[in-house]
């Protein structure tokens, strides 16, 4: 069945790039509401904003969601990666500012509210987008590729920086809750010293700082208490895929690798594969009783296909 927040919740902080503090406030959703994000404003009529592919606004450094009449909200990929990782299926999330709080730079705040909160079933079968036949996309040396994977959601992500404390890493692994709580949900942003001034001119990071980003100099790593895992860096990677991923709107039947990726090309990966129609189509889990599912952890229903989507 598909599932929403059993309760509301509600998190207040800076955005890692516009430092300006908002509050964002998770509700509870009817089946096939999807995740709506509502922008409130101090002069004008909230305005709203489904996520989809067809919302993004910009990936240069973060995921921005909006309409048509521009950009409404920055930084969403945390979030969505809770959300999608969680599997929940259905939320509104009310913010009063441009940028979702990065809190502590990774996913691990939101995760633990929802936890608290608590996740329930509504009368509504989860769909779930099949992956039909590869689509790969390829940016000089990067790619991103969604491939056949019936088995639920795999995720193989890699890595190359030219630091020691970084060089080439993997991570792989088929997601589930308890797996998105263990292993990403943790994993913070990261960036390098050397760029903290460009980037700060250009109106990115400007609320970036030890407590919410890893940052490496030419030695190594500069936060107090070091790394939380020992390639928290392409965790974290991941973690950004999985919420950049959820921009297909609904939970994915596949297998996702990429080498040397970021929030641009995995973007471009949903993009291409809505693009195909042969690609892809929608399956729908058999039906079952209505069940409360407070902290359990909710596997992938077995999927019978019923139609492709209009997107």
């Amino acid at each position: 069945m598909q599932t929403t927040l059993a309760r509301e919740i509600t998190l207040k902080g800076a955005g890692v790039h516009a430092a300006v503090d908002a509050t964002v406030t998770l509700k509870p959703a009817l089946a096939n509401t999807g995740i709506v994000f509502v922008r409130s404003f101090a002069d004008q009529a909230p305005r709203k904003a489904t996520v989809s592919r067809t919302s993004v606004q910009a990936t240069d450094l973060a995921t921005v969601l909006g309409d048509r009449s521009g950009a409404l909200v920055s930084t969403v990929e945390h979030l969505l990666a809770a959300f999608h990782g969680l599997a929940i299926d259905n939320a509104l999330v009310e913010i009063d500012g441009p940028e979702v709080p990065i809190l502590d730079g990774s996913a691990a705040q939101f995760v633990a509210a929802i936890d608290a909160a608590g996740v329930t079933e509504v009368r509504g079968r989860r769909k779930y987008l099949k992956v039909l036949k590869p689509v790969r996309v390829e940016n000089g040396a990067s790619f991103g590729e969604l491939l056949p994977y019936d088995a639920g959601f795999r995720l193989e992500v890699e890595i190359e920086f030219a630091h020691d404390a970084i060089g080439r890493q993997r991570f792989a692994a088929t997601m589930s809750p308890a797996v998105f709580r263990r292993e990403l949900a943790g994993a913070r942003t990261f960036g390098f010293l050397k760029d903290v001034e460009r980037l700060r001119a250009a109106g990115y990071a400007r609320g970036a700082a030890l407590e919410n980003t890893v940052c490496l100099d030419e030695a190594g790593v500069m936060n107090e208490g070091g790394l939380r895992f020992t390639d928290e860096f392409v965790r974290h990677k991941a973690l950004d895929a999985v919420g950049d991923l959820a921009l297909s709107g609904l939970p994915l039947l596949a297998r996702y690798r990429s080498f040397r990726g970021g929030h641009k090309l995995n973007y471009q990966v949903v993009d291409a594969l809505f693009s195909d129609r042969s690609a892809y189509a929608v399956v729908e889990a058999p039906a079952r009783p209505v069940r409360d599912t407070v902290g359990a952890d909710m596997g992938v229903s077995a999927p019978v296909p019923v139609f492709a989507p209009e997107v």
